[in-house]
């Protein structure tokens, strides 16, 4: 499994756990639903500003 892929399924673990929905998630972190959904399906490289502000969201 690649980087992308096993910090994608943390994130969607964690969001699940205090369940909210991707849509939340993304209007917490001040990101478009759609780059939350490729996220969390290990299809992006995402930016360390990116990952810290889904990490403060969470």
């Amino acid at each position: 499994m690649k980087i992308e892929e096993k910090l994608g399924l943390k994130i969607k673990q964690l969001r699940n756990k205090i369940g909210i929905s991707q849509e939340e998630l993304a209007f917490r972190c001040d990101l478009h639903r759609t780059y939350v959904s490729s996220v969390e399906l290990g299809k992006r490289n995402v930016s360390i500003r990116n990952i810290e502000k889904i990490a403060l969201a969470l």
